[in-house]
């Protein structure tokens, strides 16, 4: 029987990964002032102790305004940075898993409530509201508040964050960045037609609208030292006549591989809530098989990836070079483990957790821990 696909290490801009399993970013919403707190210790702590090649940082804001709610995190000034350090200090002391960072600006969907508490839009001047800013004054929803459409030197101020958050995530041993350009947040409204209604060089044609969040990776690429990868998520489609398809997608992946962008994340949707995304087992899976097809870099394929042979399936027939969890790992954290069980592979194991070896699966955990405790 051959080795199974998903186990094998894969090169990502320099970062050796010792398999095909990275860990999505998802937002926790419960950091204060943008600064990381014991939950983010106790999240990310488990997290890197599943057997995933590769730990991501949720979405974190360049800015305050960039923020999904008042509750995200970010990474803006000299207190958020030494929270994330004091957090990223602990779990590194218990696990050697690379660890990156999704950067983002929410735009137009920034300045919510938390989930839990319905999510809706908090309009400006009341209680942990703010003005959001967009490319074009038009809201996400009806009824909501209109963004304020950015002008040069918000682009600028923007830009300047991106890169100003990618320095300090190099201060603080980051090992990879991923630029958020997906589900409906900033750099996403720029590149839709459907969010990006501007009349200047930087809207109008695909060229036009891809411009802002290039210049965007190139600040990042340029902060951030260069033998640590850089690379972006995108949504594939909007799932609207009209909207962002897989098409423009492909040629904003050939721009960002000739910038130096070292992997491409493919998700979708978000950006409308026209959208009709036909929801099923590795649904977004085709946007990201086109996106390989024209490019170089590794891609990462991500939604409703539940089952190891499932993943197997993405990753050993070529549609994708990675795949990535989320919902799937926070119900079952030890989900690399299990699929390394069911395929016949090696997965890495803290000493302290050796004796969970079942006796089934007797060469399970990988020669770090092999021995019995």
């Amino acid at each position: 029987m051959n080795a199974p696909r998903l186990f094998e290490p894969i090169d990502i801009g320099g970062l050796k990964l010792a398999n095909r399993i990275v860990i999505a970013p998802m937002c926790q919403y419960s950091a204060v002032d943008g600064r990381m707190t014991d939950w983010h210790l106790i999240h990310l702590g488990h997290l890197a102790l599943s057997g995933a090649a590769l730990l991501t940082i949720e979405a974190t804001a360049v800015l305050p305004e960039g923020r999904i709610s008042y509750a995200d995190v970010g990474l803006w000034d000299d207190a958020t940075e030494q929270a994330m350090a004091e957090t990223l200090a602990s779990v590194r002391r218990h696990s050697d898993m690379p660890i990156a960072i999704q950067l983002a600006h929410a735009g137009r969907k920034a300045s919510t409530d938390l989930p839990w508490l319905g999510g809706g839009q908090i309009a400006p001047g009341n209680a942990n509201g703010w003005q959001t800013v967009a490319p074009s004054p038009y809201p996400f929803a009806d009824g909501e508040n209109a963004p304020l459409a950015l002008d040069k030197a918000g682009l600028a101020r923007v830009r300047d964050a991106f890169a100003d958050a990618a320095r300090r995530a190099a201060r603080i041993g980051i090992d990879a960045i991923q630029i958020h350009g997906a589900h409906g947040y900033l750099l996403h409204q720029f590149l839709s037609p459907l969010s990006n209604r501007r009349e200047d060089e930087y809207g109008g044609s695909l060229e036009n609208r891809m411009r802002f969040p290039l210049e965007v990776f190139d600040a990042v690429r340029q902060a951030f030292p260069a033998d640590r990868p850089v690379t972006m998520r995108v949504s594939g489609t909007d799932w609207v006549a009209g909207g962002w398809d897989a098409e423009q997608t492909i040629a904003f992946a050939q721009a960002l591989e000739a910038r130096g962008c070292a992997a491409i994340h493919v998700s979708s949707g978000g950006l409308d809530p026209r959208q009709q995304i036909p929801v099923g087992p590795s649904y977004q899976v085709p946007l990201a098989r086109a996106v390989k097809q024209a490019v170089s870099m590794p891609v990462v394929a991500v939604g409703l990836i539940t089952d190891p042979e499932q993943a197997e399936a993405i990753v050993g027939t070529g549609d994708a070079d990675l795949i990535a969890l989320a919902r799937t790992i926070l119900y079952d954290p030890r989900w690399p483990w299990h699929a390394a069980a069911q395929l016949g592979a090696r997965v890495h194991a803290p000493h302290q957790y050796l004796r969970s070896q079942p006796r089934q699966y007797r060469s399970l955990f990988d020669i770090a821990g092999s021995a019995e405790n």
